[in-house]
């Protein structure tokens, strides 16, 4: 079944190396923090959790820059 939203947000995480980036991106979509996370290569992203605001659903896309 496809996944079913009214709008996608695109979040573009930039910014210094190794300032915890990619521990936003963790902690948003898998309520995880790792204190010794290498540096990303490159870009992930992930689409994490849905929210309903005024009836319309919202997802977001959370892009981790390296």
């Amino acid at each position: 079944m496809a996944d079913e939203y009214d709008y996608l947000c695109k979040i573009v995480l930039i910014g210094e190396s190794s300032v915890g980036k990619t521990n936003i991106l963790s902690r948003f979509t898998n309520d995880e923090f790792t204190l010794e996370s290498k540096s990303t290569i490159g870009i992930e992203f992930a689409t994490a959790r849905s929210v309903e605001v005024d009836g319309k659903v919202l997802k977001a896309q959370i892009w981790d820059t390296g």
